[in-house]
């Protein structure tokens, strides 16, 4: 990850730019990610909302993740990342959704996996892009990062090589 902070204002522009819109589902993250977003005026222009998915529950019946992919691979893993945004960009419409979930601590699930292992997806037609993170630092501290992580990865794909989604 890149150690220059990316602002939400950025990302907005780049999504205006491309006449595109954008809509999240967030576990972990507690809707910081859609809070960053609609800190900025004019937001509203290309976001269209977002689903803070903090059970289960929530992932299979608001974000249509399914109860095997949340049985066989558990909620912090990239199966159920990439159906988060999958379903979020379904249910909302937007052309690009973005999802997090991971374990933001202090404690992990008891699984031993460690606190600060995240998964970000980016969804759009093309498909789906999954990234595992591990992050480090206090709750506080890994949820900005996650934040941070999912502004650069929707800024690195509004501005490819050609500036093509």
């Amino acid at each position: 990850m890149s150690s220059r902070k990316i602002c939400a204002a950025e990302v907005l522009q780049a999504l205006n730019a491309a006449h595109l819109t954008l809509c999240t589902a967030e576990s972990c993250t507690g809707g910081l990610v859609g809070k960053l977003i609609t800190d900025v005026p004019g937001a509203s222009s290309v976001y269209m909302g977002g689903v803070i998915s903090y059970t289960n529950e929530v992932k299979h019946r608001v974000l249509g993740v399914s109860r095997e992919t949340l049985d066989l691979h558990t909620a912090v893993s990239a199966e159920t990342a990439g159906e988060m945004a999958r379903g979020a960009r379904r249910r909302l419409g937007a052309d690009i959704a973005v999802s997090v979930t991971g374990l933001a601590g202090p404690d992990g699930d008891g699984t031993g996996r460690p606190v600060g292992l995240v998964y970000i997806a980016l969804d759009r037609a093309a498909g789906c892009l999954v990234q595992e993170l591990h992050l480090t630092g206090d709750r506080a501290a890994v949820r900005e990062e996650a934040a941070q992580a999912m502004f650069a990865l929707l800024l690195e794909t509004l501005t490819d090589q050609e500036g093509r989604v």
